[in-house]
């Protein structure tokens, strides 16, 4: 019994060891997987902060004594090549002696004698000349120096002042209407301190700015602020203008000045501000240094600005437009005249509808894409172009070699706008889109010059329809306007008010709409086509 019993006990302490064991052995097991795992997030940790690390790190432990440390920096290096730039212009009274009617307007005899007297003795007084101030900037260490046009517009005498003091009369070399920038030039006698151009392509929103200039005469003045915006299309800009906006503080007197980034390179010529007081707002405006730069260059090599010309009127592809025509995306850009019948498109054979999907290889983006990039090629260079032509309701991909022309420049570097023609009698009125519409007579084909023009003529536009906010969102000349012809909807041709209506009271809110529009002309003397789209809703 005993050895029994002991045998037993024996077999429970095997067993008893044997859970032990078990247990001691789960138990590392588990600290291992843990230990593992915390290694493993541990790492992670570290190759994520490494990655974190490898990217361009943010800069928000910049202490203001270093930020304050780096302005001072940059204005003491560029300081130096800014210039006050101060314009005489002579004013000129009128030397016709002539009192004008409005002036005799409700006068009489004996009042009109006085004002002729008085007439008389302002004539007698000394011309008064007119003065205004700019800014400019030194560009080459031999003097030449770049600004606005505006600021020496029309101008006949320039003095330009530099930091220590020292006055010049400049000559102007040239200017660029289109891009708003005038190149001058002082004599010195000796090297000149002068600044970088920088690569205003490589600018981003959020980079410190900033903006030297004689803002009200004030020289050397420094205001600092960031890039608000890139590429920024202004009012009033041309074709050629797409600008910086900066938060820099730009006053009157602050034109031509530069705008100069935390290396002291000119990334823009400071040119405009948005403003209601006529003075700072927070928004200014700089032609980027990329655009001042091709312009320069262009000047001292030619004289002026060449940029090549293909001679046609376009419009850019929008969404509406795409879908209505089966198009993939909304790019391209579409002729909507052949405007010179002699020009370098006309002889290739481009024509109305076309729609140009490259340009030398490059692919087109918009009406703005296309214009820059024939603007950049030079006069006489031979050019690929691809595009769409519609044919049988589809359109076919063709392939022509170009020669370009070169680009015409008017004294205010814009084309004349259509003369507004009679209203006309009201035929029909096309509710859902707010337009009244009339058909085409005989007489009035003669009266608005439309002859071989088929389609339907406007003779009012609802205020508060479809085509007023139209008009109101695109502007006046991208949209309808009374006495305009409509000749295509939605790749429809249209010939009368009844084939109008047939093809509008199908649409349905959301779907795109294209109308095909037709004008005389009366500055080109031919008829001008463009394109409206919009989504009906």
């Amino acid at each position: 019994m005993y050895e029994q019993r002991n045998s037993q006990s024996a077999k429970q302490n095997v067993i008893l060891k044997t859970k032990a064991i078990n247990r001691l052995r789960l138990w590392y097991v588990g600290a291992a997987a843990i230990f593992l795992m915390g290694v493993g997030v541990a790492a992670g940790l570290i190759i994520a902060a490494w990655n974190v690390k490898a990217e361009k790190p943010l800069a928000t432990n910049v202490a203001p004594e270093s930020l304050s440390a780096s302005f001072a920096e940059v204005a003491r290096r560029v300081e130096p090549a800014v210039v006050n730039i101060d314009t005489k212009t002579n004013a000129e009274l009128n030397a016709s002696g002539k009192t004008s009617q409005a002036q005799k307007n409700g006068k009489s005899d004996g009042e009109d004698e006085d004002s002729s007297i008085l007439e008389y003795f302002r004539k007698q007084l000394p011309v008064r000349p007119s003065y205004s101030v700019g800014s400019g900037f030194i560009v080459d260490s031999k003097g030449y120096i770049l600004t606005n046009y505006h600021v020496v517009e029309d101008t006949n005498k320039i003095t330009v002042r530099l930091q220590s003091g020292e006055e010049y009369i400049a000559e102007t070399v040239g200017t660029d209407e289109q891009t708003d920038v005038a190149v001058l030039k002082i004599t010195a006698g000796r090297e000149l301190p002068a600044v970088k151009l920088g690569d205003s392509g490589a600018a981003q929103v959020g980079d410190w700015v900033l903006a030297v200039g004689s803002p009200f005469g004030l020289d050397q003045t420094v205001t600092a602020g960031i890039i608000s915006k890139v590429e920024r299309e202004a009012p009033f800009a041309t074709n050629f203008q797409k600008f910086i906006q900066t938060d820099a503080a730009i006053n009157r007197g602050n034109s031509g000045g530069p705008l100069v980034n935390m290396n002291g390179e000119v990334v823009g010529i400071n040119s405009q501000i948005a403003t209601s007081t006529g003075d700072y707002n927070g928004i200014g405006f700089a032609l980027p240094s990329n655009a001042a730069s091709y312009v320069y260059n262009q000047i001292l090599q030619n004289g002026r600005v060449k940029r090549g010309f293909l001679g046609v009127s376009l419009d850019s592809i929008k969404p509406e437009f795409a879908k209505v025509y089966d198009l993939p995306e909304a790019k391209g850009a579409l002729v909507t005249a052949v405007a010179d019948e002699k020009g370098a498109a006309a002889s290739a054979g481009l024509q109305e509808n076309d729609i140009i999907t490259k340009f030398n290889g490059q692919t087109v983006s918009t009406a703005q894409d296309l214009i820059s990039k024939v603007a950049a090629t030079m006069p006489n260079e031979q050019v690929e172009i691809v595009f769409l032509r519609e044919n049988n309701n589809k359109l076919e991909q063709k392939t022509v070699r170009i020669t370009l022309g070169e680009r015409p420049v008017t004294r205010d570097g814009k084309v004349l706008k259509p003369r507004p023609e009679k209203p006309v009698e009201v035929v029909k009125n096309e509710q859902q889109l707010g337009l009244s519409l009339t058909d085409l007579t005989p007489q009035l084909i003669s009266q608005n010059k439309l002859n071989g023009q088929k389609g339907v003529l406007v003779k009012e536009i609802d205020p508060n329809g479809i085509i007023a906010d139209v008009r109101a969102s695109a502007g006046r000349d991208l949209a309808i306007n009374k006495n305009d012809l409509i000749t295509r909807v939605n790749r429809v041709s249209v010939t009368n008010t009844d084939d109008f209506a047939a093809i509008v009271n199908k649409f349905k809110p959301g779907d795109a709409v294209v109308l095909h529009v037709a004008r005389y002309d009366a500055a080109s003397k031919k008829i001008q086509t463009r394109i409206v789209q919009f989504t009906f809703q």
